[in-house]
């Protein structure tokens, strides 16, 4: 890891916390603010990950799921660690007892340090799941901040009501088919042991576990918005009629 990108990615990722929280959201509710301080840095690295994810992979005309990092690939994985690193922070901080996204950012860093650190090759596979998870994160912190003020704003309300179905369909799709055919695509490779004299076995079953993981729980958590948003529209259907 180059120790100087990755710590000014730190501070950068830092600092936009602290400018959210002290700053840009000061006047909103004490339980709020650290929610929202997170969606901002959030903003600021789910997008420009895509960007230079994408520019970083088309650059390597040598990609594959085994390849070696390029140092364009590293810097995204820097820039990504970093960001975890300090939205981690902030769950232990202000929500300790949420282990399920404490887990999820620890298994995340472990993706991640092991490619960047310890076997220097696979950030194709990662990058491209990285793109998938980073797509919907724009629409996805509008949605949660719009949530969040959903109950004192009818502005916010109404962004989050117009909101909900088309984020929702877009997380789906992007988390419910294209994330899981890419890794069927990642298994077939690996399982060939193709990958084998360049990522040890444990290093890549464990990155499909993980992977996986992540999934399957954006899958039910999708799954249980759906419901909760039929269940509603539901409700206001009947009311109307009666």
């Amino acid at each position: 890891m180059e120790p100087q990108f990755f710590i000014l990615f730190l501070l950068m990722f830092f600092t936009i916390y602290l400018v959210a929280y002290f700053v840009v959201f000061r006047s909103w509710s004490p339980k709020i603010r650290p929610e929202a301080s997170s969606c901002l840095i959030s903003i600021f690295h789910g997008t420009p990950a895509v960007v230079l994810a994408t520019y970083a992979l088309l650059s390597n005309k040598s990609r594959g799921f085994s390849s070696p990092n390029t140092p364009l690939e590293n810097l995204v994985l820097d820039f990504s660690i970093a960001y975890f690193a300090t939205d981690l922070l902030h769950y232990l901080v202000f929500f300790p007892g949420d282990v399920l996204f404490i887990a999820h950012h620890l298994a995340t860093l472990f993706v991640f340090l092991t490619c960047r650190c310890l076997v220097s090759h696979g950030a194709y596979a990662l990058l491209s799941l990285l793109i998938l998870a980073e797509v919907t994160s724009a629409c996805q912190n509008a949605w949660t901040l719009a949530c969040a003020r959903s109950h004192d704003s009818e502005f916010a309300g109404k962004v989050y009501h117009i909101l909900s179905p088309p984020f929702y369909a877009f997380y789906s799709v992007v988390r419910g088919v294209l994330g899981p055919m890419f890794v069927y695509e990642m298994c077939v490779f690996y399982m060939s042991g193709a990958a084998d004299p360049v990522i040890p076995k444990w290093v890549w079953i464990s990155w499909l576990i993980v992977v996986a993981s992540a999934i399957s729980v954006s899958i039910l958590w999708v799954s249980n918005l759906w419901i909760q948003l039929f269940r509603e529209r539901r409700g206001l259907f009947y009311k109307k009629v009666t």
